[in-house]
């Protein structure tokens, strides 16, 4: 049996993995403008959290109240995995809790939080982003470690 190319799974494409590396480096550059060149104008960002606009400006928006709240944010990528214009990462946001977020009082701990988001791309941008937050470790930065 030949193989022909239509029934052959792409792989994703250097543009679309660069795409997705400059979504997670914005974080580190605290560049909220990286989001326009790389996210439709009409880019979904699932689930919005509460209040935030729709699109890439809404993400700026909270991307900047991060950068404040958490001057020391960065996020690793830990694996990126997919096809031709689907992708899943699995990373990490790392930050000293120095300020209230989420009404959560400083912590002054160093947090870890888990990600892991689902992205859609179109001619090597994203149109789609689901996510999912571990905020856990936001929760317990500040209580003792009991392991007895």
């Amino acid at each position: 049996m030949e193989n022909k190319e239509r029934d052959l799974v792409k792989a994703l494409t250097k543009t679309e993995l660069d795409t997705i590396r400059k979504f997670y480096g914005a974080f580190n550059r605290k560049n909220t403008a990286i989001l326009d060149e790389i996210c439709m104008p009409d880019w979904k960002d699932i689930p919005l959290a509460p209040g935030q606009a729709d699109g890439p400006k809404g993400l700026q928006d909270i991307m900047s109240y991060l950068f404040e709240a958490c001057p020391d944010i960065e996020v690793e990528i830990h694996e990126i995995l997919g096809t031709h214009e689907r992708a899943a990462v699995r990373a990490s946001m790392k930050f000293t809790h120095v300020n209230e977020i989420m009404g959560i009082p400083p912590t002054h701990q160093q947090v870890s939080v888990s990600l892991h988001e689902f992205h859609h791309l179109k001619d090597g941008k994203l149109t789609h982003t689901w996510h999912l937050e571990d905020w856990f470790g936001l929760l317990t930065s500040g209580k003792p470690k009991d392991i007895t």
